[in-house]
């Protein structure tokens, strides 16, 4: 991973800690909330406080975050926003601390001149034991005070005061008096800067987990879901019904479509579909030529085109269906056959501009896993994973581009992926000619096939 980190495709956008004061403030808030300590002086930490640097000196990856379940934070600064959410358990983590940050920043600010700030993601599920237990998790709610509990003696003193007030004989009572004193030395003037941090609830009706084998969850949809990476039966009875695993890819089409869940990109505003495709075809043609041992150069695409004609009918059935459309945009030939039996099939689409977008690409990059930019871009740990087991060859290339073609520009990138950017004009793109036959997905836009998959 080395040569990840060294391009800025892996721990990107950390916070340091290095100042004393941060980092003793760091340690306090850890001894707090998991019972440990870090002997380290100077580290990076992400959204939620987590360090690497920590991690691999504990031997654990998931100090703030036990059995996975209830993810703990640590808030040093309302920089940490920006920062990356690294180990993610869920797809929505990252988003709910964001908000929190957001809609409490004056707060946060003004807390963290002082002391680090310690919460929890909170769901009514503390075991995730049973895949059936993931199917629980509705609602989560963030908590959150100072080390030194400053949010909580604010409130204690708001109530003290008050008290004073209402009652006729408060400013005789000298405990009462004494006690306001005492918690305003700690808190501060609450009457003119108030002290909240109130509990905030966020709905978790959609979402991925990393347990189980990954897990994609559906509920909020017009027809709910179940979706595993491993097959289906490894999840035993869930309360959600159909549940599908990656290996019906009928099923999945057809739910995708019914739902309204994704677009073709030969369709997508703003979209430059010809080069997205030659781009996905790209990909392919290195991950076949790795898989053959076949040099690339340079593999820029005047040496891939060199494979492509070396394997000629070989080539795999990924990269022939997309040529096929490719010479539909740019050359006016036949609409191309690619049902959802195709191996092309999902590296067509792309999700519809919805709230649950990137959970949507998320699942679509399991789908059509060659394209190694939408699977950096939406499934960082899929992305990890597979990096892992790939050859140091691929991994030099799939590095080389991303760090040439995203890193350059991310959401130039990502707004030319997925969605189009304000004020762009909308290329026309003619209707794809309807197929008539089988009843399976034919297209995004076309029939299903029933049962099948």
């Amino acid at each position: 991973m080395k040569r990840l980190i060294e391009k800025g495709l892996m721990f990107g956008n950390l916070i340091e800690v290095s100042s004393p004061a941060l980092v003793e403030r760091y340690k306090r808030a850890m001894k707090h909330l998991c019972g440990r300590e870090t002997r380290l002086e100077d580290f990076h930490i992400d959204i939620s406080g987590y360090s690497p640097e920590i991690g691999a000196e504990l031997g654990d990856d998931i100090y703030l975050n036990p059995n996975g379940a209830n993810r703990q934070f640590i808030l040093l600064t309302t920089a940490q926003k920006h920062a990356p959410l690294l180990n993610a358990k869920f797809s929505t983590s990252r988003g709910i601390i964001r908000q929190f940050i957001d809609a409490n920043e004056s707060q946060l600010f003004a807390l963290t001149a002082r002391d680090a700030v310690a919460g929890e993601l909170q769901d009514s599920v503390y075991d995730i034991s049973s895949p059936a237990k993931l199917m629980d998790i509705r609602r989560i709610t963030v908590v959150a005070d100072t080390i030194g509990g400053h949010v909580a003696d604010a409130g204690k003193l708001a109530k003290l005061i008050d008290k004073f007030r209402t009652d006729p004989d408060g400013w005789r009572d000298d405990v009462l008096i004494a006690d306001m004193i005492g918690l305003a030395k700690k808190t501060g003037d609450v009457t003119r800067v108030p002290i909240t941090l109130p509990e905030m609830g966020f709905e978790q009706p959609n979402y991925w987990t990393s347990h189980f084998g990954g897990v994609y969850v559906f509920r909020d949809v017009g027809f709910p879901a179940v979706i595993s990476v491993l097959p289906r039966q490894s999840l035993g009875q869930l309360p959600i019904s159909p549940v599908f695993d990656l290996s019906n890819r009928n099923q999945i089409a057809d739910w995708l479509e019914r739902n309204n869940l994704v677009e073709p990109i030969v369709q997508a505003r703003g979209m430059d579909a010809a080069a997205v495709i030659r781009q996905k075809m790209d990909f392919i043609l290195v991950d076949a030529a790795d898989r053959l041992n076949l040099e690339v150069g340079d593999a820029r695409r005047t040496e891939l085109r060199k494979i492509a004609y070396r394997l000629g009918e070989s080539l795999p059935l990924e990269f022939q269906g997309l040529a096929a459309l490719l010479r539909w945009i740019e050359a006016g030939g036949p609409w191309p056959r690619i049902d959802s039996e195709h191996p092309a099939y999902f590296y067509t689409l792309r999700a519809r501009a919805h709230k649950d977008r990137d959970l949507v690409n998320m699942l679509l990059s399991e789908l059509a896993p060659m394209d190694v930019r939408q699977m950096y871009i939406t499934h960082k740990e899929l992305f990890y994973a597979s990096y892992a087991q790939w050859s140091d060859r691929k991994r030099q290339y799939v590095a080389d581009f991303l760090e040439r073609e995203y890193v350059v520009d991310k959401q130039g990138a990502r707004d030319a992926l997925f969605g189009p950017e304000p004020g762009m004009s909308e290329r026309h793109r003619p209707d794809p000619k309807p197929a008539r036959d089988l009843g399976r997905v034919v297209g995004p836009w076309g029939a299903v096939e029933r049962g099948r998959g």
